[in-house]
């Protein structure tokens, strides 16, 4: 194990520099707001090609393209994904659209990569990459903040065991979204879980893996979709973890991983690229820092998943499917704990 004593500083990020993976052609299914910083990230920060785009209407594709300087606008995710100029499809719709739209991709031959969460649940994502591994395509989760040069970092120090015996993980992702927004319906799988949720839940497993225990409590909102959740997560003897999500208030959206050397702390917004700190038992302040580019940094995952498909692969190791369905599992046991279903699951 590495000491924080033994450092003269952090280590400096691996993950190269986006504009240099290999170029591939990009179909995007869905005009709404993250393929919009999607397709803008890519074409501001990469070599990638955005080449298509499909919605439910010919018109919203088109002015989609429009503004995006887009070759094809197709009326239909199914025109879409049969483009024979596309290599890869990122999945932008509404999560219970997530599973459909990724099939619909992979059995047309494209490789995907589809926005979190993957699917509503473990078995849609279990199932998702069960096609993918049966057809050889590339396929994983859009969870955007873990391919960032920040995360990578936060990586190394995990790997070097610089925190010591980690004890505690404490996460909170809140924002209050008013009574007209898409998060407050039932038929969007609305509340906060897998719009916020993705990343405290997906954070705290990436840290220390499936919890033992897991006890979780509810709140409704008055639109009656679930309004907030709290959980306590234990893991073996020691380790211990208190995952927060709300769409009823602004709360810090901090992520803290507490161990018997150290501590490291990411300030909110914990999921965008920004600042972080490694504080030791002794006091020891290491500090880490990056230009604040938000939704920009979309752009490392698509680089990434340019290098693994161009080399033949099927999976990147910064976000495998297996850990994408390990933390829809999580999330599935909190939603049962808190007697909430999806109205596609019904």
């Amino acid at each position: 194990m590495t000491r924080l004593a033994d450092l003269a500083g952090l280590p400096a990020s691996r993950v190269p520099d986006p504009r240099e993976a290999p170029a591939l052609r990009w179909g995007v299914v869905g005009t709404g707001w993250i393929a919009e910083r999607f397709v803008a990230a890519l074409q501001r920060l990469t070599a990638q090609r955005v080449v298509a785009v499909g919605s439910r209407s010919t018109e919203s594709a088109r002015e989609f393209a429009g503004r995006f300087g887009i070759a094809h606008a197709h009326g239909s995710y199914e025109a879409l994904v049969g483009d024979p100029e596309v290599d890869v499809v990122y999945v932008a719709t509404p999560h219970n659209f997530h599973r459909p739209h990724a099939l619909l991709a992979l059995e047309a031959g494209k490789h995907v990569l589809v926005e979190k969460p993957v699917a509503l649940n473990a078995a849609e994502a279990q199932e998702i990459a069960n096609v993918a591994a049966a057809r050889g395509l590339f396929c994983a989760e859009a969870l955007w903040s873990l391919f960032t040069p920040k995360l990578d970092v936060v990586r190394q120090v995990l790997d070097a065991g610089l925190l010591g015996d980690i004890t505690a993980v404490v996460a909170d992702n809140g924002e209050w979204f008013d009574a007209e927004h898409r998060i407050q319906r039932h038929d969007l799988a609305g509340g906060p879980l897998l719009d916020l949720g993705t990343y405290p839940f997906s954070f705290a497993h990436w840290v220390l893996g499936t919890p033992d225990e897991v006890v979780a409590r509810g709140t409704d909102a008055p639109s009656g979709v679930n309004g907030q959740i709290a959980t306590l997560l234990a893991w073996g003897e020691n380790a211990r973890g208190v995952v927060h999500t709300t769409i009823l208030a602004n709360t810090p959206v901090s992520f803290v991983v507490a161990g018997s050397e150290a501590t490291l702390t990411i300030p909110g917004v914990f999921y965008r690229p920004g600042p972080f700190s490694v504080v030791g038992t002794d006091g020891r302040h290491l500090a880490y820092d990056e230009p604040p580019i938000a939704y920009d940094a979309l752009a490392y995952q698509a680089a990434e998943v340019a290098r693994r498909v161009t080399a033949g692969e099927t999976s990147t190791p910064v976000r495998p499917m297996a850990d994408s369905i390990a933390t829809m599992a999580l999330m599935d046991e909190v939603r049962r704990q808190i007697g909430q279903v999806w109205e596609a699951e019904r």
